[in-house]
């Protein structure tokens, strides 16, 4: 038994140069593959890896348009919020303005009630003076003629008089510097 090796040895051939129909099969099945792969597979990669870089620049385009939106509404938040707060704030202040003059009303109107009510009863402590002292006199003329009528041992019943005497006598006695009221 003879080997490959031997056989070819003895043909005369180099194994490392092929056959003429090896050689043009493999040039036509080269040009064939490039062909197949130029023509129909290389345009597909191509538009594939296009569509690819667009999805991949579109993504990164839509995600810095929605980062920058994003910016936007939060500067725009901000903005609101601090609105709010400097509202909340002249809100309390005019709360505060408004406590303050409606504490000053109600202290006003307070003591404006107390000094009617200091006026009144001034009023009523003068009335109630006046009234003590117009029984009083009465009380005292009616005394007074009484203990007259017996120092006299006559009788002073006669009202004219009697109201003459006593009024004399009150004027007189509220003249005196040492009168007491």
């Amino acid at each position: 038994m003879k080997t490959a090796a031997s056989l070819l040895a003895a043909e005369g051939a180099n194994p490392l140069i092929p056959h003429d129909f090896e050689l043009i099969v493999g040039i036509f099945s080269f040009f064939v593959v490039v062909l197949v792969v130029g023509k129909i597979l290389t345009p597909r990669i191509q538009k594939t890896l296009a569509e690819r870089t667009d999805a991949i620049e579109g993504g990164i385009k839509r995600a810095e348009e929605a980062q920058a939106e994003a910016q936007a509404l939060q500067k725009r938040y901000s903005e609101q919020l601090e609105e709010a707060r400097r509202d909340a704030a002249r809100l309390r202040e005019e709360a505060r303005e408004q406590a303050a003059q409606i504490k000053a009303e109600l202290r006003e109107e307070a003591q404006a009630e107390a000094r009617r009510l200091v006026e009144a009863a001034h009023a009523q402590i003068e009335a109630d003076r006046q009234a003590a002292f117009a029984q009083l006199r009465t009380e005292i003329g009616r005394l007074s003629t009484e203990l007259a009528g017996r120092i006299v041992g006559e009788s002073l019943e006669d009202e004219v008089r009697q109201s003459r005497i006593v009024d004399r006598f009150l004027d007189e006695l509220e003249a005196s510097p040492q009168a007491v009221r």
